[in-house]
């Protein structure tokens, strides 16, 4: 089954890393077909890759998916970030089919202006203390490893993914707080430009809510904890994708669909 969109925006896929969830990407992009997707930054990890060279093979996978994608006719839009910052010496520049941009501004189908951008330019820790943005991002790596270790475990005892880190992450005080003021800072930009709201990535948290003024905040989210993209339809609606429990979901219609009797067990006589 394929799902049909308008727009996707996917980040901070951190290719490169153990980290990545690659087999729940690729199963996203050869199950979901766009106009139109942007990459949102942090697609490849340059950060983790000084440290020690990991690509395996289904990191390839993704790439050459992302590429047929292009060459099928999608437009795709790579805006970089942090931890792809190399490519930022390339925009405007286009690689097999994929444009590079420092940020863009997309028009949805009912009339929305809408700025895309990575979003660490907003990152007070980013923009004025590297060095403490790399111990972070070291601590986090281990927070990942945690998770991937517990979540080996929940597989073998028949429970699905789910994310330990992202759970202590949105539940520490500071961290929250984080989140609400680069959100507010973000949606003061688009503001500010006089646009209907923003599309970003940065933070590993997918949001989506409109405030008062009309300013629309959308947060792709990540593969490496919540699996999520952002999408957009025909229609110009934006949807949240949260492709474990989205694939799981779909997985369960199919079963039905192809079951005698919408799997229900035919009565005995």
């Amino acid at each position: 089954m394929t799902l049909h969109h308008r727009t996707l925006w996917i980040s901070d896929v951190h290719l490169g890393t153990r980290g990545c969830k690659d087999e729940y990407l690729l199963d996203f992009l050869r199950h979901n077909d766009c106009e139109r997707l942007y990459l949102v930054g942090d697609i490849v990890d340059f950060w983790k890759l000084k440290n020690g060279f990991y690509w395996p093979a289904r990191h390839n996978e993704i790439v050459r998916a992302v590429l047929e994608k292009a060459a099928r006719g999608t437009e795709v839009i790579y805006i970089p970030g942090n931890h792809d910052e190399i490519f930022r010496g390339y925009i405007g520049t286009t690689f097999n089919g994929v444009e590079i941009r420092e940020r863009a501004i997309h028009r949805t189908a009912d009339g929305r202006h809408l700025l895309v951008l990575h979003g660490d330019e907003f990152d007070g820790v980013v923009c004025s203390s590297r060095w403490l943005a790399v111990l972070g991002s070291e601590a986090y790596d281990l927070l990942l490893v945690v998770n991937r270790w517990f979540n080996h475990g929940r597989r073998l005892l028949g429970f699905p993914y789910w994310s330990m880190s992202a759970y202590i992450k949105h539940k520490v005080k500071n961290a929250v707080s984080f989140i609400f003021d680069f959100e507010k800072a973000l949606m003061h930009a688009a503001e500010e430009e006089k646009l209907d709201g923003v599309v970003c990535g940065h933070i590993h948290h997918a949001a989506m809510h409109t405030l008062d003024n009309g300013i629309t905040y959308c947060n792709t989210g990540d593969w490496v904890e919540s699996c999520t993209a952002l999408a957009e339809s025909s229609a110009g609606e934006l949807t949240v994708i949260r492709w474990v429990e989205e694939s799981a979901r779909l997985l369960e219609e199919h079963t039905l669909e192809n079951c005698p009797d919408n799997g229900r067990l035919a009565p005995t006589s």
